[in-house]
């Protein structure tokens, strides 16, 4: 099983946490300087930091989501 990232970018606050510890699947919007998504399915080799990442957004706006291999 693995996972998708969402996030909510009105609840984002342009931190710019998540793209400083994972630049691979998080970017930063240069408009608004919120959050971008780069890689909304990430590699198993991702996972444990996708999750400290999710588990550091000061605003909760990063959530993981699991997928079946159906969904893949």
């Amino acid at each position: 099983m693995s996972m998708e990232i969402r996030v909510d970018r009105e609840r984002c606050a342009g931190s710019s946490l998540c793209m400083s510890y994972l630049p691979a699947v998080f970017d930063q919007s240069d408009d608004d300087g919120k959050v971008l998504l780069r890689t909304p399915v990430p590699g198993a080799d991702l996972a444990e930091a996708v999750k400290g990442v999710a588990a550091r957004c000061p605003t909760g706006a990063i959530t993981l989501h699991a997928r079946d291999a159906q969904d893949a």
